[in-house]
């Protein structure tokens, strides 16, 4: 398992593959954010996007099913997340792109009120399969220490 005490600032990842698909895009949209950009091709003409394209929750729920994923193959000690800051909609994500994330850790915090945790604060960029930038984000995720770690 890795835990806290594996992280260090500079550390770098980059990891997923997510296709997004039109039916997802759809479902998505008609559940959680219906707007006409987001449920249709004519919904969407004469708008900056231009045709169908995914909400950009629906980026953010691509994404954590990416993160966990990657989580899970790396039996990282994760506990959740205290936040998100910092959270931009580069360029719109259409049906048929292709997904994938590069994260950086840019600082680590112990706590001393919870000695089996700590805190890093990772900063993440989504591309697409052109290499372009559609979503980036700073979260605060919580992982385990070793035990003993804090004494």
């Amino acid at each position: 398992m890795r835990y806290f005490e594996d992280l260090a600032v500079g550390d770098t990842n980059a990891f997923g593959s997510y296709e997004v698909t039109r039916d997802e895009v759809l479902d998505f949209a008609g559940k959680y954010d219906p707007q006409p950009f987001h449920l249709s091709d004519e919904g969407a003409e004469g708008t900056h996007f231009g045709r169908l394209a995914a909400s950009g929750w629906h980026t953010c729920a691509m994404t954590m099913a990416m993160i966990v994923r990657d989580m899970q193959a790396n039996d990282t000690g994760g506990l959740g997340a205290a936040g998100i800051d910092e959270l931009r909609w580069l360029k719109p994500v259409y049906p048929g792109d292709v997904l994938r994330v590069e994260s950086e850790v840019v600082e680590t915090r112990a706590f001393r009120s919870k000695p089996d945790m700590g805190s890093a604060l990772t900063r993440s960029t989504v591309f697409n399969q052109a290499d372009e930038p559609v979503m980036s984000f700073l979260a605060t995720g919580l992982y385990r220490r070793r035990e003993g770690a804090a004494s």
